[in-house]
């Protein structure tokens, strides 16, 4: 195994390679103190990353439908843009609080990656504090110049929002693929040092993890924002209000579904050349060889393999190299120590691919019926059809469904790299802080967090029922509608 890092870093790197005071860490840490630590960043990435996908998604959404409505002179879809905009400025502002915590977090919890490694990662989270002021200040431009500027123009103050979004997610995203795939750095005698920043932000990790990641983000915020519409509709409000409010969130995310399943496979290749112990966690497999079955579900049993799943035959090898031939390598090419949790690690991954299917096959669905309507000059069936009626159950299913497999993704990325927190460089343990009462840490943190849920539903639910929106609106409604 040849690791980043500069030509010192050996094959062999282990707990003693680590900087003298991450090994000191290591004798000091006590178990609950390191399960407590690894819960409280784990509890705080899985509410954050919700919150940030949302920030990624919803101002394009706003966008797009402030775009048709001026397009269209359609007040439905201009009032809608008006009120995503509100949303979008409580998530904004909650999701600010939530990722100042975890830069706390990183710093508290974590001391060994940082004050060893943290002039190499620091360069994107620099970055990515440039991008959150661009999305600051725009976006408080557009919330409240809405009736101050011209339709047009005010759409155009509304691009950084989206852009600098977009931007933050990819020099976060950079910073984790770092600790998937180091480089830019040389370790000496413990110490850092030759440290290239851009070098190491552009790591071979980047590319896949990057796109992936913003993809997700632009699914998660389309079908969660189309669920709630379906439900609406559901509920009988058939209106072009709600039909809008349903179509455009829910279009953008089938149309992103296709290729975000591409990204998928090409990360899933990138992982059977950069790190096979992971992609071996994911499929389960204990043992190097070819002709390879590819697991669906299943568990991993202390023998060494995988049970209870439905195997297809030579199915990972066609996937990988596209021949049954193809070599696999095995988790029995590193040691035991080494290994990732394999079943929460596998089932992640499987549950993750399969709601990808599952909503990919409601955007066939939904392509289908349109161009069978297209083709009758009939328009779509009303939400009183049965059929219709069943698809929107299950596009209310699928908002839910789409954060499912966005968590089960970052266990997958998290999980899979463990026991390192710095792939084939540093320990998790060597990492985290010895000072003792990282478990009040934890209980402070949950009890901030349920807080911050609360508060965050019930602003928004307030926003909803503050200003009823009529069943027909008309232009003078839309005036009316505050923004801010």
């Amino acid at each position: 195994m040849n690791l980043p890092g500069g030509a010192l870093l050996a094959a062999s790197a282990s707990a003693h390679d680590a900087p003298a005071s991450a090994a000191s860490a290591l004798a000091a840490v006590s178990p609950g103190d390191l399960a407590a630590a690894r819960a409280q960043m784990g509890f705080s990435l899985a509410w954050h990353i919700v919150v940030a996908c949302l920030g990624v998604g919803l101002p394009l959404l706003t966008l797009m439908a402030e775009w048709y409505g001026i397009r269209t002179g359609n007040p439905a879809f201009r009032l809608l843009a008006r009120r995503w905009a509100r949303a979008m400025g409580v998530l904004f502002a909650v999701g600010a609080v939530s990722g100042t915590i975890l830069s706390f977090e990183m710093g508290l919890l974590w001391p060994g990656l940082m004050g060893t490694f943290g002039q190499v990662i620091g360069l994107p989270f620099a970055l990515e504090g440039f991008a959150f002021f661009i999305e600051a200040i725009f976006l408080g431009i557009y919330l409240y110049a809405w009736d101050r500027m011209p339709p047009r123009r005010h759409l155009l103050m509304g691009v950084p929002i989206v852009v600098a979004g977009i931007a933050s997610a990819f020099f976060v995203v950079c910073a984790n693929a770092w600790m998937n795939q180091p480089r830019g750095y040389t370790l000496r005698d413990g110490k850092v040092v030759d440290v290239d920043p851009w070098a190491a932000m552009m790591n071979p990790a980047s590319p896949p993890q990057t796109v992936h990641m913003i993809l997700a983000a632009l699914m998660v915020a389309s079908f969660l924002t189309a669920s709630v519409y379906a439900v609406a509709l559901l509920r009988g409000r058939d209106d072009p209000y709600h039909r809008a409010g349903f179509a455009i969130p829910f279009v953008l995310g089938a149309v992103v579904t296709p290729f975000q399943i591409v990204v998928g496979d090409w990360a899933a290749r990138f992982l059977a050349t950069y790190q096979p112990a992971k992609l071996a966690a994911m499929e389960g497999v204990f043992h190097t060889g070819s002709h390879v079955p590819l697991t669906i579900g299943g568990i991993a049993t202390s023998d060494d393999r995988l049970r209870y799943g439905l195997e297809i035959p030579d199915g990972l090898s066609l996937l990988v190299g596209y021949s049954p031939d193809t070599v696999i390598k095995g988790l029995d090419q590193v040691p035991r120590s080494d290994w990732p949790a394999v079943t929460g690690v596998h089932l992640s991954f499987d549950i993750m691919v399969a709601v990808g299917f599952f909503l990919l096959a409601m955007g066939i669905w939904l392509l289908a019926a349109w161009w069978h309507a297209r083709r009758t000059a009939r328009p779509l069936a009303a939400a009183r059809s049965p059929w219709t009626r069943l698809f929107l159950l299950l596009a209310a299913i699928a908002g839910p469904a789409a954060v499912v497999a966005l968590e089960c993704g970052w266990c997958v990325t998290e999980l899979g790299r463990q026991p390192w927190v710095v792939w084939g460089v540093m320990r998790v343990r060597e990492a985290v802080n010895p000072a003792p009462g990282l478990m009040a840490g934890l209980w402070l943190v949950l009890i901030v967090y349920a807080a911050m849920t609360a508060a965050t539903v019930y602003v928004l639910r307030r926003l909803v029922r503050a200003t009823p929106v009529p069943v027909a609106p008309q232009e003078s409604d839309v005036e009316r509608y505050p923004v801010v």
